[in-house]
């Protein structure tokens, strides 16, 4: 498929969502841009059923609270499931949904694309750095 044929097939489906849709969409993706969603995505995609103190520590630099938060915020999507194994101490397991895993499997390619680039966007980064500051123009 040309690029073309890509952006037109995209904007067919974006221009069939009703505003409802249109929303969850943007909520959705939302987790695709959040370095705590997608690292207990994967976290949970590599490691199987993992405990909140286990996804605690391979998340480096989470707050308990944050990392709660976005478990919360991902099995009300859908992507990841609790189990609470009812005991005393609790015992809580968290595991990828077949939703979750699909995300996963989805965002695989981008982060590939993202890793195969990263000289490209360093010399980017390095040319824009370099320009002279321009103050910014008054009125």
């Amino acid at each position: 498929m040309t690029n073309d044929e890509i952006l037109h097939q995209s904007q067919v489906v974006c221009d069939g969502l009703s505003v409802e849709e249109n929303n969850l969409w943007r909520e959705i993706l939302t987790h695709a841009g959040n370095r705590w969603s997608l690292g207990i995505i994967h976290s949970l995609g590599v490691g199987g059923k993992l405990r909140h103190a286990e996804l605690s520590r391979r998340m480096k630099g989470i707050t308990q609270r944050m990392l709660t938060r976005t478990l919360r915020q991902l099995e009300r999507d859908g992507l990841v499931t609790r189990h609470d194994m009812g005991k005393v101490p609790p015992r809580v397991e968290y595991e990828l949904t077949d939703l979750g895993m699909g995300f996963l499997l989805q965002m695989t390619p981008l982060w590939t694309w993202v890793v195969e680039n990263n000289e490209g966007f360093l010399e980017s980064r390095e040319r824009f750095d370099a320009r002279p500051v321009t103050p910014p123009k008054r009125y």
